[in-house]
């Protein structure tokens, strides 16, 4: 039997990362860029108590409501009723009335800083957070300055009664009326 000697020793072969090296090259830019655009932004609302009731030593205040419906934006006071009724058509001018109502009412009551949402079932989601938008700030044009006007921050969401066709219409003939 021959000894083989030093050609018996085997030599440890070198780890092959390469591959390795190539993933985490196009992984980690990837995953640096991807973070970037997971923000998630958080709005706070206010959900109105079940049991809450006004003391009759306090005086009544204005109890802010916009009743977001199909048709129309239901500007009402939950104690006085309807305040103003704006039509929905999709347009600019919806909007501009929509924030000049909205102005006209923080200018009559300055200290007021809650609403309440309430939408009907076929409100779009969209159309929840345009509302939202407009109801807590607004940009308003004094001079040759605009200017961001907090309007009402407290936001609290809730849902509306179903109005049908029948009640719209003798609504729409009473507050033409007025």
């Amino acid at each position: 039997m021959k000894r083989r000697g030093m050609k018996g020793i085997e030599q440890a072969e070198e780890l092959n990362i390469t591959a390795f090296l190539n993933l985490m090259v196009i992984l980690v830019p990837f995953l640096l860029i991807t973070a970037v655009f997971s923000r998630l932004t958080v709005l706070e609302l206010n959900l109105p108590a079940l049991d809450a009731q006004n003391d009759a030593s306090e005086p009544i205040k204005l109890q802010l409501e916009l009743v977001i419906r199909d048709k129309s934006f239901d500007i009402q006071d939950a104690n006085l009723g309807l305040i103003k009724r704006i039509e929905r058509s999709g347009s600019e001018n919806q909007w501009k009335q929509f924030t000049d109502a909205m102005v006209a009412i923080k200018v009559r009551f300055p200290d007021e800083m809650g609403i309440t949402l309430l939408l009907e079932p076929a409100i779009e989601y969209k159309t929840m957070i345009k509302v939202m938008d407009k109801v807590r700030i607004a940009k308003v044009v004094s001079g040759f300055d605009l200017e961001t006007v907090v309007l009402f921050p407290n936001i609290s969401i809730g849902d509306a009664k179903v109005l049908t066709d029948v009640v719209t219409e003798n609504s729409n003939e009473i507050a033409k009326e007025k």
